[in-house]
């Protein structure tokens, strides 16, 4: 890793454009995209990986293909001695939850749930609240998107009712 800021050219900024499009594209493809050989685009990925510039690639998946209709957000207040790091260790154990993050203001946590209806989620929600150091949580269901091209929405306006989300 290095200790330099690192700096992308405008190539690199396409391939990021490209992979972001879809990262499923070939390097020979992004090559043709942008007027680069295929070993020239593996090259630069690399280099961007190494430097954390791209950190990981990922599936989006249908909400309703695994389905999961109901989405909530949850805000959580913990007693002040779990550190966020804690509260990072147990996130990941639900499935359900497609976001978690520290935020300011009074909770020190909100989490983006998604269940299959209001059952599961209670059932989700319950065992968030079963942990030691969970004071409190404040629940938001979601009615509807009001800008459909949002991450939480979708990473692309849907063509399709249903929505998608990253794991």
């Amino acid at each position: 890793m290095t200790s330099h800021p690192t700096v992308l050219d405008d190539l690199d900024r396409k391939i990021v454009a490209a992979l972001i499009a879809n990262a499923r594209s070939s390097f020979a493809e992004i090559g043709a995209e942008i007027g680069l050989s295929a070993p020239a685009v593996k090259r630069r990925v690399d280099r961007m990986r190494e430097a954390r510039v791209i950190t990981g690639f990922t599936t989006m998946v249908s909400p309703t293909a695994l389905g999961w209709r109901t989405e909530a957000y949850v805000e959580v207040y913990c007693d002040s001695a779990a550190p966020p790091r804690r509260l990072a260790e147990v996130v990941r154990d639900y499935p359900e939850i497609t976001a978690a993050m520290t935020v300011t203001g009074g909770a020190d946590a909100l989490l983006h749930i998604r269940a299959s209806d209001i059952e599961h989620f209670e059932e989700v929600l319950e065992r968030i609240r079963a942990e030691p150091f969970i004071r409190k949580t404040i629940s938001f269901i979601v009615l509807s998107h009001l800008i459909a091209g949002s991450p939480e929405a979708g990473a692309s306006p849907p063509t399709h009712p249903d929505e998608t989300i990253s794991r």
